[in-house]
């Protein structure tokens, strides 16, 4: 009989956050730190626009038009591009963000640059242990808690496709896994 080896995942660990544990993240984030309103908006960005690590961290200004509300997202893992509306406070943030930042980078780091996947992934892990997360956050785990939440809000899988930037249709189908909500019609008489 074979052991797992302590750095194997169950196949039974959720991989995505519930909307209301991503909020709670979010606000744990703008709590934290030097760069509070970096980091609660970076963390927002990420769950609410589907955004991969690479994806938010690499983030440029050229792709913010906060006079349209509009957020054009380059997708990385050959997805295809879309553009995105931003919410009010979205955009209030990121107006007060703009006036912090020097470079082409949305989320700067301290030198200029880009903040790197890892200081994400650092955020996002202290910040589920002070939203009193009970599983180990990882930023991907937002790019997967936007597709159930997407999915489970009844939005077409074919839009939700759209908007992560899958090239794939199977590629979104996983969100349609664990959605409690498609098996609600179908009952056994």
């Amino acid at each position: 009989m074979r052991q797992s080896r302590s750095n194997e995942q169950s196949p039974h660990v959720r991989k995505h956050l519930l909307p209301e544990e991503c909020r709670r993240l979010i606000a744990a984030a703008g709590k934290r730190g030097r760069c509070q309103l970096r980091d609660k908006t970076l963390v927002m960005l990420t769950w609410r626009h589907g955004l991969r690590a690479s994806e938010a961290c690499n983030l440029q200004w050229d792709q913010v038009d906060l006079n349209n509300a509009t957020l054009y997202v380059r997708r990385s893992k050959g997805g295809k591009p879309s553009t995105h509306s931003l919410d009010r406070d979205e955009l209030h943030a990121l107006r007060k963000l703009r006036q912090d930042t020097t470079g082409a980078f949305v989320f700067e780091s301290e030198r200029g640059g880009p903040i790197s996947v890892d200081t994400l992934a650092r955020i996002c892990a202290q910040a589920g242990v002070d939203a009193g997360i009970a599983v180990h956050v990882h930023p991907h785990m937002l790019r997967h808690g936007a597709g159930y939440s997407l999915i489970n809000d009844g939005v077409d899988v074919r839009l939700v496709q759209d908007f992560l930037g899958h090239r794939n249709i199977a590629t979104t189908a996983i969100y349609t896994e664990l959605a409690p909500k498609r098996l609600a019609a179908v009952k056994v008489r």
